[in-house]
């Protein structure tokens, strides 16, 4: 457990701790993933334009004066298949992250927006007084924001 949560006040009770624990935890996996998404965005794009510039300058302006030989050039060229796994192999592996992403950002907003519905019943007493304090921590130390459930 985080050392930040773990040494709340005796006010927040081992389930919250709990909570806000799992929260964090989720938080850190979504941006992780959002992350390594961003990355391979970038060096799809990166790839894809790499290989336009490769074909324009290679096989279009050099063969330009036949469609028929631009495409027996460009089929007598074994890099072009890397080319085109490599382009294609990243930009599905950019979509089954932007599909786990999505997931990983479900499951946080979730599990933030339970603890601030329970928010009452987490905190009761003299504790609801000093809850400001645990949602400050938070909002500092992990960039989670527990007083409003909108992102």
């Amino acid at each position: 457990m985080e050392d930040a949560i773990k040494n709340l006040e005796h006010w927040t009770d081992e389930v919250t701790k709990q909570m806000l624990q799992n929260v964090v935890k989720r938080k850190r996996k979504f941006d992780k993933f959002e992350r390594r998404h961003l990355i391979i965005m970038w060096l799809t794009i990166f790839s894809f334009v790499f290989y336009a510039i490769f074909l324009y300058s290679k096989i279009f302006v050099p063969y330009s004066y036949s469609a028929s030989v631009m495409f027996s050039i460009f089929l007598s060229n074994h890099i072009n298949v890397y080319f085109i796994v490599l382009c294609f192999g990243l930009y599905g592996y950019m979509l089954v992250l932007k599909k786990k992403v999505d997931k990983y950002e479900k499951e946080y907003h979730a599990l933030r927006c339970e603890i601030i519905d329970k928010a009452p019943d987490l905190w009761k007493g003299e504790a609801w007084e000093k809850r400001h304090l645990v949602f400050e921590m938070m909002k500092k130390k992990y960039d989670i924001n527990l007083y409003h459930e909108n992102k």
